[in-house]
């Protein structure tokens, strides 16, 4: 055993000295350009070991740039997305606006060419019940609202209040299936009654069998129900359904969309009997037969 570790270091010992001749050697010895042999080789060796750590530095700096930079390019693409979300809000509301202020300009339009006193609401509320439309507006008795006070719009009349309470009141929306407005026909004069169907369309009772109606004919309050002053328009008739001489069905189109309805007119006092052919043109110039649906 002695033996062998003896062996094994006079092994080590002789390859150092061997190793470290060859060192000798090739500091003396120049290569062809006159730099020593092993200058050049260490020198050879260093420049790979500095390129290689140079090759990862760089690439580990790039790789970090391009995560800085991505990074700031997400929070300025974050940046700009709140940017554009608040902008597009903005725009909702100023839109919101000039809608709302087109609708009480036309509103207060209407007001002011009536010839009995009204005041303005404003729906705040609505009834979601199948085949009963109401909606709530923010005036009531304090403001000298009665039950079947008619209620219009520009486009034409919108129902009557049903409960009226202090500072707010129901209205039942022309369309409910409980309402009820005395109409004729603006083109012959031909009378009956308009029905609500509870959802979006009236229905024409009690039309004599001699009435001309024809589809697209406007139709106007006749004004002889005590609620609703004459002229205003109620809407247009739609489809015209006969049996016989009789007719089966009479659909007839609201003027008013109470869909997007906001702002109303509440009729305090109405026209006196003899005011109702002064009201009926003040109702048309208000809402002009142009502006019902087709």
């Amino acid at each position: 055993m002695p033996l062998l570790e003896y062996r094994q270091r006079s092994g080590y010992l002789f390859l150092v000295v061997m190793v470290g001749h060859m060192l000798l050697i090739s500091a003396q010895v120049n290569s062809r350009t006159g730099v020593p042999v092993l200058e050049r080789f260490t020198f050879g060796v260093f420049s790979e070991v500095q390129r290689a750590v140079s090759s990862v530095v760089m690439g580990v700096s790039r790789a970090w740039d391009g995560y800085v930079a991505l990074r700031r390019t997400r929070e300025e693409n974050d940046d700009l997305k709140r940017r554009l979300a608040a902008a597009e809000i903005q725009v909702q509301e100023q839109r919101a606006l000039a809608d709302r202020a087109k609708g009480l300009a036309e509103t207060l339009e209407l007001r002011k060419s009536l010839s009995f006193t009204t005041t303005a609401a404003e729906i705040v509320g609505g009834d979601s019940v199948p085949g009963f439309r109401t909606v709530t507006i923010d005036k009531g008795t304090g403001d000298g609202l009665r039950a079947d006070m008619a209620v219009v719009a520009p486009a034409g009349i919108v129902g009557r209040v049903v409960t009226p309470l202090a500072r707010s009141a129901k209205v039942q929306l022309l369309v409910d299936r409980n309402a009820a407005a005395g109409a004729l026909v603006e083109r012959t004069r031909a009378q009956g009654v308009v029905v609500g169907d509870g959802e979006n369309r009236l229905l024409m009772e009690y039309v004599s069998e001699v009435a001309d109606l024809i589809a697209g004919d406007v139709v106007v309050s006749a004004g002889i129900d005590g609620i609703y002053p004459k002229g205003f328009v109620i809407g247009r008739v739609e489809s015209v359904e006969k049996n016989g001489p009789a007719y089966r069905r009479i659909t007839i189109r609201p003027a008013v969309d109470f869909s997007r309805l906001e702002e109303v007119l509440v009729v305090v006092t109405p026209p006196a009997p003899n005011e109702g052919e002064r009201g009926r043109q003040d109702a048309h110039r208000a809402a002009p037969v142009d502006r019902v649906p087709e």
